[in-house]
């Protein structure tokens, strides 16, 4: 049984940063991406950012390229999203996944098989 625990969202003012963390306990072996994803009301799942498990090779959405920065602990088992210069439009749940397999793209919510409960985020002044 895999579970991820989000935590770190909150409400910050335009400009300001954040770091989430995603906790990962179970079955942590077998994962070839890690992603974070986000969630805006009445919009789509979006993907955000996503690392590479097996060489750390990290992918951006181009909204989120150069502000925020997608890294992991494997010592801890914790992936964390470091996002600063935030706007009102990054204003979203966010979601930490893993894709255990290799086939499918990484870009794609679908392909991916372990989600957390999600954590708010809000940008706002």
């Amino acid at each position: 049984q895999v579970q991820l625990v989000e935590s770190g969202g909150g409400l910050v003012q335009p400009g300001g940063s954040l770091r989430l963390s995603c906790a990962a306990s179970g079955r942590t072996f077998s994962i070839y991406h890690m992603g974070w994803f986000r969630q805006a009301p009445g919009r789509e799942r979006e993907f955000v950012a996503a690392i590479r498990w097996s060489d750390g090779n990290t992918y951006y959405a181009d909204s989120v390229k150069g502000r925020f920065t997608i890294s992991r602990d494997n010592a801890k088992n914790t992936r964390y999203l470091q996002m600063n210069s935030l706007k009102p439009e990054d204003t979203a749940i966010y979601y930490c996944a893993q894709k255990r397999g290799y086939g499918g793209s990484k870009y794609d919510w679908v392909m991916y098989d372990d989600w957390g409960q999600g954590t708010q985020v809000t940008v706002s002044s």
